[in-house]
Order: C-alpha cells, then sequence, then structure tokens
C-alpha cells in the first residue's frame, strides 16, 4: 500500500540492535518497530528525519517515550492489530489439547493409528477461566462462550463481561 503511494518500504524480518538502529535510522521518516525492538534515546536524537513512531503491537514500552516527546516525534501504536489471531490460536490450542491432537500426531508419525478417542473431550459444557479479560481475553471469551462453554475471568479491575462471562 505505501510503496503503491511512492514511499520506500524496508521490512526487515528480526529485531535490530541499538548500534543497528543507529545506522538505519539515517533518512528515515516513518520507523515501524515490533516488540523486540528498542528504541533508545540514543537512536532517537541520531535521527535526522524522523516524523513518527508506530509500534505494531501491544504498547509503547519499547520507545523511550520521553525523549521521542522531546524530539516532537509523535508515537502510536496498534493495540488491536493481532487481537483476534491470538484469540482464534488460543480457542484452537484448547480444541487441540481437549482432542489430544499433539499426541495423537506424534504417534501417528511413528506408525500408530488411534481409531478410539479415549481420553479426548469436546470443549463444549467444560468452564474456561481467564486471568486478564484486556482486548485478548475478552475475545476469547466471546469465541468460547460461542462454542459452547462457560466462560469465568478475573481481572485487577472490574470489568465488564462481554456475552454471558461471569467476573470473579
Amino acid at each position: 500500500m505505501l510503496q503503491d503511494e511512492g514511499f520506500q518500504v524496508e521490512a526487515l524480518k528480526t529485531a535490530l540492535t541499538e548500534e543497528e538502529l543507529l545506522v538505519k535510522i539515517k533518512g528515515l521518516h516513518i520507523l515501524g518497530i515490533r516488540s523486540k525492538t528498542q528504541v533508545s534515546k540514543k537512536v532517537i536524537e541520531a535521527s535526522d528525519k524522523l516524523l513518527a513512531m508506530a509500534c505494531f503491537c501491544i504498547g509503547t514500552d519499547q520507545i523511550d517515550l520521553q525523549a521521542a516527546q522531546d524530539n516532537g516525534i509523535p508515537v502510536f501504536n496498534a493495540p488491536f492489530a493481532n487481537t483476534r489471531s491470538v484469540a482464534e490460536l488460543i480457542i484452537g490450542n484448547i480444541v487441540g489439547l481437549s482432542r489430544k491432537i499433539g499426541e495423537c500426531t506424534a504417534a501417528m508419525h511413528r506408525g500408530a493409528w488411534f481409531k478410539q478417542a479415549i481420553g479426548c473431550f469436546e470443549i463444549r459444557g467444560k468452564t474456561l477461566g481467564i486471568v486478564g479479560f484486556g482486548h485478548i481475553g475478552a475475545q476469547v471469551s466471546v469465541l468460547a462462550e460461542s462454542m459452547g462453554m462457560k466462560v469465568v475471568y478475573w481481572d485487577v479491575i472490574p470489568k465488564l463481561p462481554m456475552g454471558n462471562a461471569t467476573q470473579i
């Protein structure tokens, strides 16, 4: 999308060290980072054209926010970017564990084939406890209820439940 508008975009596969960032920051207008990249005051002050920084993760803890503010560089994040994906992964893992998919896959690779589902169960009718009812916990709650689970949750602050979830 940005490239279609004439912007030069460089996507890296891994986080850069401070030393690597000090080299890369020269000439950048926008810096987008994931959770492992740390942007220090030294990096911010070494930038010569930086207009904004984006954190493609939950928070902005990886950036020296005071240094960014002192240099007039706004910092924003996308806290909901992966929320649904993570919630779906959690539900997938719940189903996988309840059906012993890991154990059965390993046995199948060893040549065994189990025709019975001994020790496996459906998640419908089970109770799911969620500790932390933030963006991801709330989405897990919605998905779990849609699959017939009862949901109870705990959070450090009172939260409005989603669906029929109960705060404990």
